[in-house]
């Protein structure tokens, strides 16, 4: 009986000796015991069946000879030998117990994990302290002060990123207007490099409209060297923008060029001027901008709207630093079914049920965009739908965008109640017009007196920051 036994308690010692020296393993008071308690059931069973071991026939085999153990003294001799064994591998193990919910109790742990765990809260707590010394020491104006710069260096972040886009999907516009100029064999030496400026102000207009043009240069718009001075000390490009007529070369052509050469502020466009093309003409607007001129802001306004420089200036600067900007008066008017009448939609099936109302959009006498939405506006040229309204059509390019729409009331002023009683006031309007006529009514006679009783005073967009 005594072999068994010797045997059970080599097994006992050798999992203990395993479990807690040879892999420094750290083992609970509960599984501890359970382990204890599983090796004793197994040696008493063991013993039991030794004794009461039979044969298939009812007789008793015969295990070993010598004098028989009972099995009481068995189970104290493993318990003697367990406790042996705790006492001789004590100095070399420790013991933990259960993780505890009182935070006050420690658990006892190998040194190198002790001292690991105390080094780490010690560079927690000078790290924290560092901090908490770092916040008191400071005043409630700092503190705002530190937020203040925070926000502006993500706004510059922000900026510097949709510089970056834009730069990019200009010259990815660049290439492809390279490409067909290679394509139509024209000459192949380098663009000059695109001008600085702030804002590049395109004011549309056509063959017909030659007293219009004269009326604006009469009155809100510098000419001759006034020109050119506001555009390199300011940065502000003001152009007549138009086409081409049906006849290259014809009598039109030849009026405009002869205007041009007087005055020198006319971007030409390689387009047939018509009123039912003006969505294309936007499109190509925008695009040749951008190639010529790199910019800020960029801004369309109809030659029978009258403009104060200084006011819009103003207004664009203070958007300056955010990214995607779409601005003007924005309305969502009713999509015209009936045909024959003026602004009708031959696509009205795609806004819904008759009755229905576009989507906001800044309306078309004059709206400004930031220069990365020009860009885009630029490289997607081929792919841009065109609506028979050409402030749909803007408003309907960049409405999937991630583009911050502002509504600027002040480039809408009514003429003269509305923009008079602003400007008496010290509230000088951006634009002004008539709404019933989507433009000053009898601009030619009209705008001096609309500029003398609504302007902002010669010289105002000369004191404008930039």
């Amino acid at each position: 009986m005594i072999k068994p036994f010797v045997l059970l308690s080599k097994n006992m010692i050798m999992f203990l000796y395993r479990a807690l020296i040879r892999n420094r393993l750290v083992i609970s008071g509960k599984k501890l015991i359970a382990g204890i308690f599983r090796y004793l059931m197994l040696c008493a069973g063991r013993l039991w069946r030794l004794e009461n071991d039979r044969d298939y026939s009812g007789r008793k085999k015969i295990i070993m000879r010598g004098k028989q153990v009972s099995g009481r003294a068995m189970l104290v001799l493993c318990l003697a030998s367990f406790l042996a064994g705790s006492l001789f591998c004590a100095s070399r193990m420790t013991w933990t117990t259960q993780p505890s919910s009182d935070p006050n109790k420690e658990a006892h742990q190998f040194p190198i994990i002790s001292n690991k765990l105390k080094k780490l809260e010690a560079s927690v707590k000078q790290d924290c302290d560092h901090k908490r010394k770092l916040v008191e020491g400071k005043s409630e104006d700092d503190m705002m002060g530190e937020v203040t710069k925070t926000h502006q260096a993500i706004q510059s972040l922000d900026k510097t990123i949709s510089r970056l886009e834009m730069e990019l999907a200009a010259a990815r516009a660049n290439k492809r207007l390279e490409g067909q100029v290679k394509l139509d064999g024209a000459s192949n030496n380098a663009s000059p490099p695109k001008q600085k400026a702030f804002v590049v102000i395109g004011i549309n207009t056509a063959f017909s409209s030659m007293k219009r043009r004269k009326t604006v240069r009469e009155t809100w718009m510098p000419k001759g060297g006034e020109l050119k001075k506001l555009e390199k000390e300011k940065g502000i490009v003001i152009r007549f923008v138009i086409g081409q007529s049906a006849t290259p070369g014809g009598m039109l052509d030849r009026a405009i060029e002869a205007e041009e050469e007087e005055h020198k502020d006319f971007l030409r466009l390689n387009h047939v001027e018509g009123y039912h093309e003006l969505s294309t003409k936007t499109r190509l607007y925008f695009s040749t901008a951008i190639s010529i001129w790199d910019a800020d802001f960029y801004v369309k306004v109809d030659d029978d709207v009258h403009v104060n420089l200084g006011m819009l200036v103003t207004a664009l600067a203070s958007h300056r630093s955010k990214p995607r900007i779409y601005i003007g008066c924005m309305k969502s008017g009713p999509v015209l079914f009936h045909k024959g009448v003026k602004y009708h939609e031959p696509e009205h099936w795609k806004f819904g049920e008759e009755g229905n109302k576009y989507f906001r959009h800044a309306t078309g006498q004059i709206y400004a965009i930031s220069k990365d939405l020009a860009a885009y506006i630029s490289i997607n040229l081929p792919i841009l739908h065109r609506y028979a309204n050409e402030d749909v059509s803007l408003g309907a390019w960049l409405i999937g965008l991630e583009v911050e729409h502002v509504d600027d009331r002040s480039m809408c002023c009514g003429t003269p109640t509305e923009c008079e009683r602003r400007a008496e006031a010290g509230n000088v309007c951006v634009a002004s017009f008539d709404w019933k006529c989507s433009g000053i009514c009898d601009s030619v006679e009209r705008m001096k007196d609309v500029h003398n009783l609504c302007g902002e005073g010669n010289g105002a967009v000369w004191n404008v920051d930039l």
